[in-house]
């Protein structure tokens, strides 16, 4: 997914509607996105987010047992 286009993350708004969930995004430069998500595909991004994190932690405890 390079893009020369990819801005930083400047806001994330998250809110319930009647059929799931409405995102909102806004990059630093003023691109913006809104996109609704099911509660399905919600648990979807919060599972990958969260093997995401655990793989960056893991490799973390890693770093500081060979550093010890």
């Amino acid at each position: 997914m390079a893009d020369t286009q990819v801005q930083s993350l400047k806001q994330f708004i998250l809110s319930e509607t009647p059929d799931g969930y409405l995102i909102e995004i806004e990059g630093d430069k003023g691109a913006s996105m809104a996109v609704t998500a099911t509660p399905g595909q919600i648990d979807a991004i919060i599972d990958a987010l969260d093997d995401l994190l655990s793989e960056d932690e893991a490799a973390d405890e890693v770093e500081h047992e060979d550093e010890g």
